[in-house]
Protein backbone atom coordinates (compact mmCIF):
# COMPACT_ATOMS: atom_id res chain seq x y z
CA UNK A 1 0.00 0.00 0.00
CA UNK A 2 1.36 3.32 -1.10
CA UNK A 3 2.15 5.82 1.86
CA UNK A 4 -0.47 8.65 0.10
CA UNK A 5 -2.85 6.29 0.85
CA UNK A 6 -1.62 5.58 4.37
CA UNK A 7 -1.28 8.86 4.65
CA UNK A 8 -4.86 10.26 3.63
CA UNK A 9 -6.94 7.81 5.34
CA UNK A 10 -8.12 7.24 8.90
CA UNK A 11 -6.42 3.98 10.63
CA UNK A 12 -9.81 2.01 10.34
CA UNK A 13 -10.28 2.39 6.64
CA UNK A 14 -6.64 1.60 5.81
CA UNK A 15 -7.70 -1.82 7.34
CA UNK A 16 -10.00 -2.15 5.34
CA UNK A 17 -8.35 -1.18 1.86
CA UNK A 18 -5.31 -3.43 2.96
CA UNK A 19 -7.50 -6.40 3.05
CA UNK A 20 -8.63 -5.59 -0.80
CA UNK A 21 -5.05 -4.92 -1.64
CA UNK A 22 -3.78 -7.98 -0.86
CA UNK A 23 -5.74 -9.50 -3.63
CA UNK A 24 -3.32 -10.97 -6.60
CA UNK A 25 -5.16 -9.69 -9.84
CA UNK A 26 -3.66 -5.94 -9.32
CA UNK A 27 -5.36 -4.78 -13.08
CA UNK A 28 -8.88 -5.82 -12.13
CA UNK A 29 -8.26 -3.49 -9.06
CA UNK A 30 -6.86 -0.75 -10.75
CA UNK A 31 -10.30 -0.89 -12.99
CA UNK A 32 -12.37 -1.46 -9.64
CA UNK A 33 -10.65 1.81 -8.53
CA UNK A 34 -11.36 3.61 -11.48
CA UNK A 35 -15.15 2.51 -11.40
CA UNK A 36 -15.01 4.17 -7.71
CA UNK A 37 -13.36 7.21 -8.60
CA UNK A 38 -15.56 7.73 -11.84
CA UNK A 39 -18.86 7.47 -10.25
CA UNK A 40 -20.10 3.68 -11.36
CA UNK A 41 -20.69 3.05 -7.85
CA UNK A 42 -24.51 4.65 -8.49
CA UNK A 43 -25.96 3.90 -5.61
CA UNK A 44 -25.44 2.15 -2.39
CA UNK A 45 -28.39 1.30 0.27
CA UNK A 46 -28.34 -0.86 3.73
CA UNK A 47 -30.75 -3.29 4.50
CA UNK A 48 -29.52 -3.92 7.86
CA UNK A 49 -25.86 -5.30 7.92
CA UNK A 50 -26.35 -6.06 4.00
CA UNK A 51 -25.19 -3.25 1.30
CA UNK A 52 -26.76 -3.06 -2.10
CA UNK A 53 -25.24 -0.96 -4.69
CA UNK A 54 -26.15 -0.57 -8.11
CA UNK A 55 -22.89 -0.28 -10.73
CA UNK A 56 -22.26 1.05 -13.75
CA UNK A 57 -20.42 -1.67 -16.23
CA UNK A 58 -20.24 -1.86 -19.47
CA UNK A 59 -23.85 -2.97 -20.08
CA UNK A 60 -26.59 -0.35 -20.33
CA UNK A 61 -27.89 -1.40 -17.42
CA UNK A 62 -26.18 -1.39 -13.84
CA UNK A 63 -25.53 -4.45 -12.20
CA UNK A 64 -26.69 -5.48 -9.15
CA UNK A 65 -23.65 -5.95 -6.60
CA UNK A 66 -24.08 -6.91 -2.57
CA UNK A 67 -21.95 -7.41 0.13
CA UNK A 68 -22.16 -8.28 3.70
CA UNK A 69 -19.83 -9.78 6.43
CA UNK A 70 -20.79 -11.84 8.91
CA UNK A 71 -22.97 -10.69 11.56
CA UNK A 72 -22.08 -10.92 15.51
CA UNK A 73 -24.74 -12.77 17.80
CA UNK A 74 -26.43 -10.66 20.54
CA UNK A 75 -24.42 -12.23 23.10
CA UNK A 76 -21.36 -12.05 21.22
CA UNK A 77 -22.60 -7.77 20.96
CA UNK A 78 -23.34 -8.27 24.71
CA UNK A 79 -19.70 -8.94 25.77
CA UNK A 80 -17.95 -6.45 23.53
CA UNK A 81 -20.69 -3.51 24.51
CA UNK A 82 -19.59 -4.45 28.52
CA UNK A 83 -15.94 -4.04 27.94
CA UNK A 84 -16.47 -1.05 25.65
CA UNK A 85 -18.73 0.43 28.43
CA UNK A 86 -15.90 -0.44 31.33
CA UNK A 87 -13.14 0.80 29.22
CA UNK A 88 -13.34 4.64 29.19
CA UNK A 89 -10.09 5.23 26.45
CA UNK A 90 -12.68 3.35 24.38
CA UNK A 91 -16.17 4.54 25.66
CA UNK A 92 -15.05 8.60 25.43
CA UNK A 93 -14.46 8.38 22.05
CA UNK A 94 -17.01 6.46 20.20
CA UNK A 95 -19.82 8.60 22.30
CA UNK A 96 -18.18 11.71 20.12
CA UNK A 97 -18.17 9.29 16.76
CA UNK A 98 -14.38 8.74 16.74
CA UNK A 99 -13.08 5.01 16.47
CA UNK A 100 -10.53 4.80 18.71
CA UNK A 101 -7.35 2.28 17.59
CA UNK A 102 -7.98 0.39 20.62
CA UNK A 103 -11.08 -0.88 19.49
CA UNK A 104 -10.03 -3.97 17.97
CA UNK A 105 -8.85 -4.97 21.95
CA UNK A 106 -13.06 -5.19 22.78
CA UNK A 107 -13.54 -7.58 20.15
CA UNK A 108 -10.44 -9.96 20.29
CA UNK A 109 -10.57 -9.94 24.13
CA UNK A 110 -14.31 -11.66 22.92
CA UNK A 111 -13.09 -13.79 20.36
CA UNK A 112 -13.80 -12.08 17.78
CA UNK A 113 -12.11 -9.67 14.73
CA UNK A 114 -13.88 -6.51 13.41
CA UNK A 115 -12.57 -6.34 10.40
CA UNK A 116 -11.89 -9.72 8.14
CA UNK A 117 -8.52 -10.72 7.79
CA UNK A 118 -9.19 -12.28 3.95
CA UNK A 119 -11.32 -11.79 1.05
CA UNK A 120 -12.82 -14.94 2.25
CA UNK A 121 -14.71 -13.22 4.82
CA UNK A 122 -16.35 -11.02 3.12
CA UNK A 123 -19.75 -12.06 0.86
CA UNK A 124 -20.32 -10.56 -2.00
CA UNK A 125 -22.04 -11.10 -5.22
CA UNK A 126 -22.21 -9.56 -9.13
CA UNK A 127 -25.23 -9.69 -11.11
CA UNK A 128 -22.56 -9.55 -14.38
CA UNK A 129 -21.26 -12.26 -16.47
CA UNK A 130 -17.75 -12.12 -14.81
CA UNK A 131 -17.12 -15.19 -12.68
CA UNK A 132 -14.40 -13.91 -10.70
CA UNK A 133 -14.87 -12.59 -7.23
CA UNK A 134 -14.35 -9.83 -6.67
CA UNK A 135 -15.08 -8.92 -9.81
CA UNK A 136 -14.66 -4.90 -10.55
CA UNK A 137 -17.97 -4.30 -9.62
CA UNK A 138 -17.57 -5.81 -6.43
CA UNK A 139 -13.61 -4.13 -6.24
CA UNK A 140 -15.75 -0.41 -7.42
CA UNK A 141 -17.75 -0.86 -4.04
CA UNK A 142 -15.55 -2.35 -1.92
CA UNK A 143 -13.66 1.16 -2.33
CA UNK A 144 -16.77 3.18 -2.11
CA UNK A 145 -17.10 1.76 1.48
CA UNK A 146 -14.19 2.44 2.40
CA UNK A 147 -15.04 6.20 1.61
CA UNK A 148 -18.27 5.33 3.37
CA UNK A 149 -16.29 4.22 6.70
CA UNK A 150 -14.20 7.46 6.34
CA UNK A 151 -17.03 9.33 7.20
CA UNK A 152 -18.65 7.75 9.57
CA UNK A 153 -16.85 4.30 11.15
CA UNK A 154 -20.28 2.95 12.72
CA UNK A 155 -21.02 1.93 9.16
CA UNK A 156 -18.20 -0.97 9.83
CA UNK A 157 -19.96 -1.92 12.93
CA UNK A 158 -23.51 -1.93 10.72
CA UNK A 159 -22.11 -5.04 8.79
CA UNK A 160 -21.82 -6.94 11.81
CA UNK A 161 -25.13 -6.37 13.07
CA UNK A 162 -25.30 -3.52 15.03
CA UNK A 163 -25.97 0.18 13.88
CA UNK A 164 -24.18 3.32 15.72
CA UNK A 165 -27.69 3.98 17.57
CA UNK A 166 -27.86 0.41 18.78
CA UNK A 167 -24.12 0.66 20.04
CA UNK A 168 -24.48 4.16 21.90
CA UNK A 169 -27.43 3.47 23.54
CA UNK A 170 -26.19 0.16 24.85
CA UNK A 171 -23.04 1.86 26.49
CA UNK A 172 -24.88 4.53 28.31
CA UNK A 173 -27.41 1.80 29.32
CA UNK A 174 -24.42 0.44 30.61
CA UNK A 175 -23.37 3.41 32.44
CA UNK A 176 -26.63 4.03 33.72
CA UNK A 177 -26.89 6.68 31.11
CA UNK A 178 -30.39 5.82 29.35
CA UNK A 179 -31.81 8.98 28.71
CA UNK A 180 -29.34 11.14 28.19
CA UNK A 181 -27.74 11.96 24.72
CA UNK A 182 -24.14 13.40 25.69
CA UNK A 183 -23.15 14.22 21.60
CA UNK A 184 -26.40 16.50 21.22
CA UNK A 185 -25.95 18.79 24.07
CA UNK A 186 -23.10 21.43 23.18
CA UNK A 187 -25.95 24.14 22.44
CA UNK A 188 -26.41 23.84 26.77
CA UNK A 189 -24.08 26.82 28.35
CA UNK A 190 -23.37 26.23 31.94
CA UNK A 191 -20.69 28.36 33.86
CA UNK A 192 -18.88 25.55 35.59
CA UNK A 193 -16.49 27.63 36.98
CA UNK A 194 -17.60 28.04 40.50
CA UNK A 195 -17.34 24.06 41.43
CA UNK A 196 -15.61 22.23 38.41
CA UNK A 197 -15.45 19.26 40.81
CA UNK A 198 -18.81 18.42 39.71
CA UNK A 199 -18.15 18.00 36.12
CA UNK A 200 -17.39 14.24 36.58
CA UNK A 201 -20.71 13.86 37.79
CA UNK A 202 -22.62 15.42 34.87
CA UNK A 203 -23.54 13.55 32.32
CA UNK A 204 -25.30 15.74 29.92
CA UNK A 205 -22.33 17.84 29.02
CA UNK A 206 -19.81 17.74 26.61
CA UNK A 207 -16.24 20.37 26.00
CA UNK A 208 -17.91 22.20 24.25
CA UNK A 209 -19.98 23.44 27.18
CA UNK A 210 -17.11 25.55 28.05
CA UNK A 211 -17.13 27.56 24.52
CA UNK A 212 -18.43 30.72 26.32
CA UNK A 213 -16.75 30.22 29.54
CA UNK A 214 -13.31 30.74 28.43
CA UNK A 215 -12.64 34.00 30.64
CA UNK A 216 -12.49 31.86 33.42
CA UNK A 217 -10.05 29.73 32.71
CA UNK A 218 -7.41 32.02 32.99
CA UNK A 219 -4.57 30.63 30.88
CA UNK A 220 -5.39 27.06 31.86
CA UNK A 221 -7.04 24.30 30.23
CA UNK A 222 -10.43 22.30 31.44
CA UNK A 223 -8.58 19.26 32.55
CA UNK A 224 -6.05 21.50 34.66
CA UNK A 225 -9.31 22.84 36.49
CA UNK A 226 -11.52 19.93 36.65
CA UNK A 227 -8.51 18.15 38.35
CA UNK A 228 -8.03 13.89 37.94
CA UNK A 229 -10.35 11.89 36.55
CA UNK A 230 -11.95 9.54 39.25
CA UNK A 231 -10.81 6.49 37.10
CA UNK A 232 -8.21 3.88 38.35
CA UNK A 233 -5.23 5.34 37.16
CA UNK A 234 -3.86 3.71 33.98
CA UNK A 235 -7.58 4.51 32.58
CA UNK A 236 -7.50 8.12 33.97
CA UNK A 237 -3.98 8.49 32.30
CA UNK A 238 -5.20 7.16 28.98
CA UNK A 239 -8.76 9.04 29.11
CA UNK A 240 -6.20 12.60 30.05
CA UNK A 241 -4.31 12.20 27.10
CA UNK A 242 -7.05 11.95 24.83
CA UNK A 243 -9.03 14.66 25.82
CA UNK A 244 -6.17 16.64 25.53
CA UNK A 245 -6.05 16.03 22.22
CA UNK A 246 -9.52 16.76 21.71
CA UNK A 247 -9.39 19.78 23.73
CA UNK A 248 -6.39 20.96 21.28
CA UNK A 249 -7.83 20.16 18.72
CA UNK A 250 -11.41 21.71 19.29
CA UNK A 251 -9.38 25.23 20.17
CA UNK A 252 -7.48 25.21 16.91
CA UNK A 253 -10.98 24.69 15.09
CA UNK A 254 -12.27 27.64 17.27
CA UNK A 255 -9.31 29.97 16.58
CA UNK A 256 -9.64 29.19 12.88
CA UNK A 257 -13.31 30.63 13.04
CA UNK A 258 -12.54 33.40 14.90
CA UNK A 259 -9.73 34.69 12.48
CA UNK A 260 -11.99 33.99 9.46
CA UNK A 261 -14.56 36.18 11.17
CA UNK A 262 -12.26 38.69 12.42
CA UNK A 263 -12.50 41.61 9.73
CA UNK A 264 -9.38 42.19 7.20
CA UNK A 265 -7.04 45.23 8.12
Amino acid sequence: MTTELLDSHPWWVVRWLEILDSYRFKKRLERARIYARQGNVLSIEFDQSLVKAQVQGSDTEPYLVTMSLSCFSQQDWDGVIETLSQRAILRAPLLIGEMPQEIEQAFTSNGLNLFPYTLAEINSDCSCPDKANPCKHIGALYYQLAERFAEDPFVLFQLRGKTKQEILEAIRRQNGQTNIDITNNISKQRNLSDNPAIFWQQNDLSLADFANNSEHLAGRTLLDLLGRIPLPQEEADSLTIYLKQVYQKSQQAADGRINMASPKE
